[in-house]
């Protein structure tokens, strides 16, 4: 059986339809990653675009099958830790899993997940990247791109957008020496799938997994182009599949001819303001982060 034919064997953990903007990645993302982390799951879903429509039902019922709770932006490794440790005392082995935006994770929450990864809390924390507060109507993040139109990052006669890098989360969570660290893509659900079994198998510490989910209408794109956005943030290095077991740095596609950053940047209304300068400024960045991560998988 292949992987996509496990997937479909699975059963689905939300109720079916379309409850997020038409052609979101992220609620793809929640579905798949629900769907292999099975009914024997509780989940904690901070304010946030899935907190708001991927798991709320209708009519006082709930959208999802397994357990879900609505943690604060600051608070979700730390309330996920006392469930974790509750059902470790009654003895019952339950996947206790964090579904969060950037906001919740790079920003808001990165206190608690640093301490939660440091204590070596038996959680999986799933990070939906899609840079900036989208819920809320499109703050800028700590993981928003530099250069990026956001509604506190405003573009002004050509001038504007956020002045700083984008913060590499991925790379600040595997210095955590965590067990188990790894990216994820939508417009990769094998792989998505093997990372997600893997997180499941882990026992001694804290599993973090981030996921790139360009978003359609924050960022200005087409519904029809949701899955070829997140292809091309993976073919052009801006978000490199790899993962970290143990401290070992692995690339889980490395893309030897990438396209283009150009190619990624100029799909979307966010970037339309960039200069040349600019979009060879994320070229040259992009160049230095792929070519320090493929030293970290050569050690």
């Amino acid at each position: 059986m292949n992987v996509i034919e496990k997937l479909a064997s699975y059963e689905d953990q939300i109720s079916p339809g379309i409850s997020a903007c038409v052609g979101c990645n992220v609620e793809l993302t929640l579905r798949t990653c629900m769907k292999v982390l099975g009914p024997d799951t509780i989940f904690a879903i901070p304010p946030g675009c899935m907190g708001g429509v991927g798991v709320v039902g209708w009519d006082k019922k709930s959208g999802a099958k397994t357990p879900v709770f609505f943690p604060l932006l600051d608070n979700v490794a730390s309330m996920l830790a006392g469930i974790k440790l509750h059902y470790e005392h009654i003895g019952r082995h339950v996947n206790v899993v964090a579904f969060a935006g950037d906001g919740a994770s790079v920003d808001a929450g990165m206190q608690c997940l640093s301490g939660a990864a440091e204590r070596g809390d038996k959680l999986i924390y799933i990070c939906y990247d899609n840079e900036g507060y989208m819920n809320t109507g499109y703050q800028r993040s700590g993981s928003t791109t530099k250069g990026a139109w956001t509604s506190t990052t405003p573009v002004i006669d050509g001038k504007g957008g956020k002045k700083q890098n984008k913060k590499d989360f991925p790379m600040i969570m595997a210095m955590h020496d965590l067990p188990y660290m790894a990216t994820m893509s939508p417009a990769y659900i094998p792989d998505m799938v093997r990372k997600l079994e893997k997180a499941m198998a882990v026992e001694n510490g804290l599993v973090y997994l981030h996921v790139y989910n360009p978003c359609l209408t924050g960022w200005g794109c087409t519904s029809d182009e949701s899955i070829e956005a997140c292809r091309l943030s993976v073919e052009t290095n801006f978000a490199p599949l790899y993962e970290v077991e143990n401290g070992s740095f692995r690339m889980s596609l490395d893309v030897k001819n990438p396209k283009p950053v150009r190619e990624f940047i100029k799909k979307f209304k966010k970037f339309r303001h960039l200069t040349e300068e600019d979009i060879e400024a994320l070229q040259e960045l992009t160049n230095r982060k792929i070519e320090r991560l493929r030293k970290l998988c050569t050690l």
